[in-house]
């Protein structure tokens, strides 16, 4: 689990109730209050507290069986494939354009599948990518450093919507059942409540 803000949160109090067996959670960044709107994690006690061990305390009093390692250093690409290289499956839940490219190589490298997710105000993206898919590359080619979601904001709602439907995803594929969203985008609008698969 790449980032455990917003979307990073929700998936890994999912997949810890689902029961999936070993999480490890990668963020280098610490609560502040400007989370508390929409991170799952977060709480008043939390403020200053890294999100990686906050998420594995959070799993120790939800589910104990669940293996939660916590890595509070920032994934990079020198670290990157070390963190990595023992997943069955990495979760993108990263708010910077450039790090998802890099998390993307990094799977690609590693021969992992990466399931996306991204979201901005009332909207958000799923996209399932598979060794060899180079998705990322293609949609976000040119594109600013940050998402809109620094200009649209973020409330309660989508998070938890969006990290709903990468856990899906996750399942899919650890288990082996079903149709991933492998070259294809599954936008979502709230406002509207319009859902859309592109085939990318």
């Amino acid at each position: 689990m790449v980032g455990c803000g917003g979307l990073g949160g929700y998936v890994i109090e999912m997949l810890g109730r689902l029961g999936i067996g070993h999480i490890t959670a990668i963020d280098g960044d610490c609560f502040d209050e400007s989370n508390l709107n929409r991170q799952l994690l977060s709480d008043m006690e939390s403020i200053g507290v890294k999100k990686a061990l906050k998420a594995k305390e959070r799993m120790g009093k939800v589910n104990p069986l669940i293996e939660v390692s916590a890595v509070t250093e920032k994934l990079t690409e020198l670290n990157g494939s070390e963190i990595l290289k023992d997943a069955d499956v990495v979760v993108d839940a990263l708010d910077s354009i450039e790090t998802r490219l890099m998390l993307e190589n990094l799977c690609e490298e590693l021969d992992i599948p990466m399931v996306h997710g991204a979201i901005g105000g009332w909207y958000g993206e799923v996209i399932t990518i598979l060794p060899g898919d180079g998705t990322l590359k293609r949609l976000y080619a040119g594109k600013a450093e940050k998402g809109i979601e620094k200009k649209l904001g973020n409330p309660s709602f989508t998070p938890a919507l969006v990290a709903s439907i990468e856990v899906s995803e996750v399942v899919k594929l650890l288990i082996k059942r079903g149709q991933v969203l492998s070259k294809k985008m599954l936008v979502i609008d709230l406002l509207e409540q319009e859902y859309e698969t592109i085939t990318l």
